[in-house]
């Protein structure tokens, strides 16, 4: 078989797309790359998103794309207007060099900024998705959103501060912010192959 004819059987939707994404305002940066296969829906990439994370899926999210959102629909919390994720493709909505916004938990509002960094051809015998990088761990689930992150992380440095015995009981122990366990993430992303 030629070149030329693997690259004509080689199409969008069978593209791999490596995605960074990152949690916007949280600094020093928290943040994974993943490579997903181009026809993964957007319910399914909430999903890896929320793997990828740590995120436990306990509240709602949706996606930006543009003018669009993408999620589920849900009169309550103005989301009635949204496009189904689960008809929603990753190829035919993002390519090389797009952004796009998922946001996780509208009462924290966890955004994440996500990024097609690169649009390779699959590799024989590799599974996707995968995460090849990260840094950071994510922070636990209702801690406040990003203004109550930090105001969290100085409570657990300081047993002077007053809410610090409070957040060490809510952690159960420890919690260490620079933390990234690659091998038990990409680990957990095999439930999806």
């Amino acid at each position: 078989m030629t070149a030329m004819a693997t690259a004509r059987r080689t199409t969008a939707q069978t593209r791999i797309f490596q995605l960074k994404i990152q949690l916007a305002t949280i600094r020093p940066p928290v943040w994974r790359r993943v490579l997903v296969p181009g026809e993964i829906d957007l319910g399914e990439l909430h999903a890896v998103i929320q793997t990828a994370f740590g995120w436990t899926n306990s509240h709602l999210h949706q996606f930006e794309i543009g003018e669009h959102r993408y999620g589920t629909h849900d009169p309550d919390w103005g989301l009635d207007d949204v496009r189904d994720e689960s008809r929603s493709t990753l190829f035919r909505l993002a390519g090389e060099g797009n952004r796009l916004s998922y946001t996780y938990d509208f009462g924290d509002n966890w955004e994440h900024l996500v990024t097609v960094e690169k649009v390779l051809d699959p590799q024989a015998g590799r599974r996707y998705p995968t995460c090849t990088a990260g840094r950071r761990a994510c922070p636990p689930e209702d801690v406040g959103g990003p203004w109550g992150y930090g105001d969290f992380l100085d409570a657990l440095a300081d047993p002077n501060h007053e809410d610090h015995g409070h957040w060490t009981e809510w952690i159960d122990g420890s919690f260490d912010p620079d933390s990234f366990d690659l091998v038990g993430t990409d680990a957990a992303l095999e439930a999806f192959a």
